[in-house]
């Protein structure tokens, strides 16, 4: 059962997607903007809901990841798949430079250490306005044809074929890894972390390792946002932004495969709703419904599709 509501779960996301984009073309720029968030939540799940690292930063790397794909774009170098591997590498460099501090860090400290994070990097981007653009944002992003074919056309069609293919192949690289001893590592670590140095495991070195790949996949993240854009703004690197990717994790399910997408997408589309009745109280429907999730689900949306057992009736025959 467990593998049919995942095909069934599978099918409804992916197939949704292009189906809403075939069906309501003017919903495409939505639809980008859901397959983003739904992989920077996707990294965020990796360090939190398998790991169990509790950071509220994350936006560092995705802004920063944004800013490195932006500026490359900016100086010449306008290859969309050049400016997501460089984005990548950069973030996980400093994933791994920031994971000596959260993995051996306390909660408290932790939660401390992203938060300051966020903070530094957001006010660098505002004071080196000559490199950044400061509050204003960075202009000036224009992106070459993708495979020097593929336009990126003011309908956001190609922006979003191209955020469906490059998420999609790094979801099925998140499934895998989850699925790796690496993975099934990162989940004991969270559970007994004790009992895994008894065995000999380092905790730490892992916890380095999977905060790095975290931090690159938030980079693409960020790079997609602002390939398809076209604009980077100090809101990237915001403690905000951090707290609407927490948002979304919570709501889909954290620690769950598909957690981080399906958050995505209820989030989005509920943004998008009831910003339509109400563009300046929006978020008190959006509180109302996450107040709602929190008292009446376990693990999120799809942790109470999980208890949605059938009923199973047992005859017993008598001889």
């Amino acid at each position: 059962m467990t593998k049919l509501k995942s095909l069934f779960i599978t099918l409804v996301f992916w197939g949704g997607l292009l189906l809403v984009a075939w069906l309501m073309p003017y919903k495409i720029p939505l639809l980008s903007q859901i397959l983003i968030m739904g992989l920077f939540a996707l990294s965020l799940d990796l360090v939190l809901g398998y790991a169990g690292i509790l950071t509220v930063g994350h936006a560092a790397f995705f802004g920063v990841g944004a800013y490195a794909s932006g500026l490359f774009a900016v100086h010449g170098w306008q290859d969309p798949i050049f400016g997501l591997i460089a984005a990548s590498f950069i973030c996980a460099v400093l994933g791994y430079m920031f994971g000596f501090m959260m993995a051996k860090g306390t909660d408290l400290a932790r939660l401390t250490i992203s938060i300051a994070v966020c903070m530094l990097l957001t006010e660098s981007a505002r004071q080196f306005s000559g490199i950044t653009g400061g509050s204003d944002g960075l202009h000036g992003i224009t992106m070459k044809p993708l495979f020097g074919v593929f336009e990126f056309d003011l309908f956001g069609q190609t922006a979003f074929f191209y955020a469906f293919v490059v998420v999609g192949l790094l979801f099925v690289l998140f499934k895998v890894l989850c699925a790796s001893p690496f993975g099934l590592s990162l989940q004991a670590i969270k559970s007994n972390r004790k009992r895994m140095h008894a065995l000999g495991i380092s905790a730490t070195s892992r916890l380095r390792v999977a905060y790095a790949v975290s931090a690159a996949m938030a980079g693409v993240a960020g790079a997609l946002l602002a390939q398809t854009n076209q604009f980077v703004s100090v809101d990237t690197l915001s403690f905000e932004r951090s707290a609407e990717v927490l948002i979304i994790l919570v709501l889909g399910g954290a620690g769950r495969l598909y957690g981080g997408l399906i958050g995505a997408a209820i989030y989005m589309l509920l943004h998008d709703l009831f910003s339509g009745i109400s563009p300046h109280y929006w978020m008190a429907g959006l509180g109302l419904v996450l107040i709602t999730v929190s008292l009446f689900t376990s693990g999120g949306i799809l942790g109470f599709i999980n208890t949605l057992k059938p009923k199973v009736i047992h005859e017993q025959y008598s001889p």
